[in-house]
């Protein structure tokens, strides 16, 4: 999720909140339930979230374009704030950045 987020950063994540195109969410990984991913919402799918990396030539992507539409279920919450590391601490992070074209 580089530039917006970075490996180690710790999230505050508002459960449940309806995801909108632009936001960063929590989810589960469709293919793996045990493992949660950490996307941008980029729109809605007729089957569910079209969730995708920041960085699409980060080496070992894995977001929509390889798995497809996330379902809601799948979608555990939105992304609020970053509270750790405090010199990166922010309020919805990446917020800023446009939903369409990246």
């Amino acid at each position: 999720m580089l530039p917006a987020l970075a490996p180690g950063d710790w999230l505050v994540v508002l459960a449940g909140a309806r995801p909108r195109p632009g936001d960063v969410v929590v989810a589960r990984h469709p293919e793996r339930a045990d493992v949660l991913i950490v996307k941008r919402v980029a729109h809605r799918s007729g089957s569910g979230w079209w969730l995708e990396s920041d960085n699409q030539r980060a080496r070992g992507r894995r977001d929509s374009w390889d798995f497809g539409a996330v379902p809601d279920g799948l979608v555990l919450g939105r992304v609020v704030a970053r509270y750790w590391p405090w010199r990166r601490a922010s309020v919805r992070p990446g917020a800023g950045r446009a939903a369409a074209g990246r």
